[in-house]
């Protein structure tokens, strides 16, 4: 009966001591509230990972750091429509406070699993068009974000200093991505205008770039592609057949020229992505998504791939090369 009351008497001193544990761990801070991030990303390529990088970086300048209070479920679709869906459900039963989805098919796909778990969105050129939100000023629901919204006209002005003589212009894009087709009709626009010609050369998945970019090559003077994730992911493959045909390769991102575009006029990736931070730290404070207004960039500059205008035979104005960042040393 002793040997009973002294083990009783033995476990109620080793739960008494446990629960003086947790309160000292408390008040060295470690039971601070830890908020949980779904991070879900559509494929891996250079602007979205610079976005990505940049977001987590941003993220620990505003007081959420990985591991101390905040978590991030960073999950990469590997370009799989039926993977966003599936890691968005899993964010969803895993009660995120917040889920950041990088691209329009990411966006939406987190938006068709849920209405009530704020969402920030970045990299969606169009998100009107795309049935996000009302509007860029109202978002009107549990989503906004960042767009990386670009200037067709002022692409293809730098397209005309640089190489004047063209009068037909390839289109190459996923015609499955909204944000693609948004920016090609804006192509469609200039070029009604302009007296150019636009050639569609429309694909479905990677696989199909070279035989695209090998089509164009046959029948344009240049090529265009938008910020498309479809065509970013195989930038190789376009730019090998362009630089052999000599065609001028003008593309939507910054990325898409490191990688071998010739140039573009458009925004920085790594700006993007902390605006894009800046607003979930906004929302994890309480801010609301429904009357957060939709960030566009506005700080462009020209960016130019020099080691793929000697490879093509262009030569650049030395106005653009003075005030254009080189992204091809």
């Amino acid at each position: 009966m002793k040997k009973r009351s002294l083990a009783i008497l033995m476990a109620l001193v080793m739960v008494l001591a446990g629960l003086l544990a947790g309160c000292g761990s408390g008040d060295s801070g470690s039971d601070k509230e830890t908020v949980k991030i779904g991070l879900v990303q559509l494929v891996e390529h250079p602007s979205l990972d610079t976005i990505r990088e940049s977001i987590i970086k941003q993220l620990e300048e505003e007081g959420y750091k990985e591991g101390d209070n905040v978590t991030i479920d960073y999950q990469n679709a590997q370009n799989e429509q039926a993977n966003l869906k599936t890691i968005c459900q899993g964010f969803v039963s895993d009660k995120c406070d917040l889920i950041i989805a990088i691209s329009t098919p990411a966006a939406q796909a987190a938006y068709g699993e849920t209405k009530d778990i704020p969402i920030i969105f970045s990299a969606v050129t169009d998100p009107v068009a795309a049935q996000l939100v009302e509007s860029f000023e109202k978002p009107g629901g549990n989503i906004t974000g960042t767009s990386d919204l670009i200037a067709v006209d002022k692409i293809m002005g730098l397209a005309q200093q640089i190489t004047p003589e063209i009068k037909t212009i390839g289109a190459m894009y996923n015609s499955s991505e909204v944000n693609s087709v948004s920016v090609v009709n804006d192509l469609k626009e200039f070029a009604k205008k302009n007296g150019l010609t636009v050639k569609e050369a429309a694909v479905t998945n990677s696989n199909e770039i070279q035989q695209a970019a090998q089509s164009m090559a046959g029948k344009c003077d240049a090529v265009f592609s938008p910020i498309d994730n479809t065509v970013a992911s195989a930038m190789s493959v376009a730019t090998t057949v362009f630089n052999d045909a000599k065609i001028p390769f003008y593309v939507g991102a910054d990325s898409m020229v490191k990688d071998g575009g010739l140039a573009t006029y458009g925004i920085n990736y790594e700006v993007l992505g902390a605006e894009t931070a800046k607003m979930a730290a906004e929302v994890l404070k309480g801010g609301d998504t429904s009357t957060m207004p939709v960030k566009v960039m506005d700080d462009m500059q020209a960016y130019i791939n020099q080691a793929t205008a000697d490879a093509i035979g262009a030569k650049i104005p030395q106005d653009i090369l003075d005030s254009a960042k080189n992204l091809g040393e």
